[in-house]
């Protein structure tokens, strides 16, 4: 008697452990009710393609490849590329509106704008790496963080920053070349 008592109360902590889990794992996206009408946005997302170069007693950073995507609060985006110090022509598009309110819900509920962290630097021996930049003006507060490649430097890059990046950087894949 005392044994499927012992079970059944064991279980309760699994089954609603489970019954927590799941809606979680089904549905990982955002929440768009973290952005609301009045919400005011513009990003400027940036990233360097960077190479060490030796010039004998010093080094020096020489970008490959640059890439910028700026998004208004309409949805207008500009995609700039300069590549080997030859600029292309600026591609212009707009995003759709559940695109814009799907970034400005990211920023808002990851706690984005409260990161205390400015920049992460890559480490010395990096001779070649990603660095990217972001700046963030949501409802008047800026918020700007670069940061670095997670395989150039050995500081932990905030999930939040990644996930942000992610995003963008599958934007600047849609409008690129």
């Amino acid at each position: 008697m005392a044994k499927p008592l012992i079970l059944i109360v064991s279980s309760i902590p699994i089954i609603l452990a489970i019954m927590i889990a799941i809606p979680m794992i089904t549905n990982p996206q955002i929440p768009f009710s973290a952005a609301n009408a009045d919400d005011r946005i513009s990003v400027e997302f940036t990233k360097h393609h960077l190479k060490k170069i030796s010039l004998g007693v010093t080094d020096r950073l020489t970008p490959q490849k640059t890439e910028i995507l700026t998004i208004s609060n309409d949805g207008v985006a500009r995609y700039l590329l300069t590549e080997a110090g030859s600029a292309f022509p600026e591609k212009t598009f707009v995003l759709e509106k559940a695109e814009v309110k799907k970034i400005t819900a990211l920023i808002k509920e990851t706690g984005f704008m409260q990161i205390p962290i400015d920049v992460i630097s890559a480490d010395e021996e990096k001779t070649e790496y990603v660095k990217f930049s972001l700046k963030i003006i949501l409802n008047g507060n800026a918020k700007q963080i670069q940061w670095v490649e997670q395989n150039a430097t050995s500081t932990l890059i905030p999930p939040i920053v990644t996930q942000v990046g992610s995003t963008l950087d599958a934007l600047l894949k849609q409008a690129g070349p």
